[in-house]
């Protein structure tokens, strides 16, 4: 088999049971964000990373925080917003509570920011370290109620993950 036809972690066939599918992504996500300290590499790879590993997606990525504002970073899918203010949006309101936000239907959001008109549903996930907000992790579906508990959890353990490779980027948002 020839190095390029060898199954890799995101070409492989995925577990169908959620839980071991993020127990899989959280395993590989963690191994392939080790060694390296540039923080926007390590978000590039982590936003293809799920992209790929997670099914019926349309976006992922992640939004940084600059003062009051989410910055788009590196993603996966359509062009997207490039500012959002703390509070507005989907995004704005995870950022605003620090807290994941599950929108099951966007269209019944109030204030839903639509970047991709093809979002249907949406899951945010806030990137914390200890208790300083570095900005949010970022999950768009086509699909009316793709997200649920399971991937709530999973997502958070897998923002977890990306925080503790951040590297200087977590040192400097927590000085």
């Amino acid at each position: 088999m020839h190095d390029a036809e060898r199954a890799t972690p995101w070409t492989a066939p995925r577990p169908m049971d959620k839980r071991a599918l993020y127990d899989d992504l959280a395993r590989e996500l963690d191994a392939l964000l080790t060694g390296e300290t540039d923080a926007v590499a390590n978000a590039a790879n982590a936003a293809a990373a799920i992209f790929h590993a997670l099914p019926s997606l349309n976006w992922a990525g992640f939004y940084f925080l600059r003062g009051e504002q989410l910055v788009l970073g590196p993603f996966q899918g359509r062009p997207a917003c490039v500012r959002i203010l703390s509070g507005q949006g989907v995004c704005g309101t995870a950022a605003l509570q620090r807290q994941p936000v599950l929108v099951p239907d966007v269209a019944a959001f109030p204030g839903h920011i639509a970047c991709d008109t093809a979002s249907r549903s949406e899951l945010v996930v806030p990137l914390l370290a200890g208790d300083r907000l570095l900005g949010v992790l970022d999950l768009d579906s086509p699909e009316l109620a793709r997200f649920d508990a399971l991937d709530q959890a999973g997502c958070v353990r897998l923002a977890e993950i990306v925080v503790r490779h951040l590297g200087g980027f977590a040192r400097a948002a927590s000085a």
